[in-house]
């Protein structure tokens, strides 16, 4: 893979990375001690908290906990890609080993796997 198309992938991922990293932080904290693990704040109640409110603070909240999974899952898939590029082991399939496609690079930077093994 030429010096051109792994910087611009480089530049892609760190984007993404910067991208995901801020739509987190919107509603959930980083985990000091796992790495690569966001924690979604798990609402607030008081006594005059009203079992409506309640609910609905804990219906976002558990929507939030899947948008957590799939930002997080995300990320770490961009954090393993940019580690790759620093290696020089980017751009090749997990499974069977051989060059991805770089249209597939370009649509899904982060990719693991190529379309043959996906």
């Amino acid at each position: 893979m030429d010096k051109k198309l792994l910087q611009e992938m480089q530049l892609k991922l760190e984007k993404e990375k910067d991208i995901l990293e801020k739509e987190l932080q919107k509603f959930a904290k980083k985990d000091e001690k796992l790495e690569g693990n966001w924690n979604t704040e798990y609402p607030r109640f008081n006594k005059e908290t009203n079992i409506e409110e309640a609910g609905d603070e804990v219906e976002k909240y558990e929507n939030l906990l899947s948008i957590e999974y799939s930002f997080e899952t995300k990320l770490k898939n961009v954090n393993l890609a940019l580690k790759k590029l620093k290696q020089g082991t980017y751009g090749k399939c997990e499974k069977c080993g051989k060059e991805m496609l770089i249209e597939r690079l370009q649509a899904c930077p982060e990719a693991r796997s190529c379309t043959m093994c996906k």
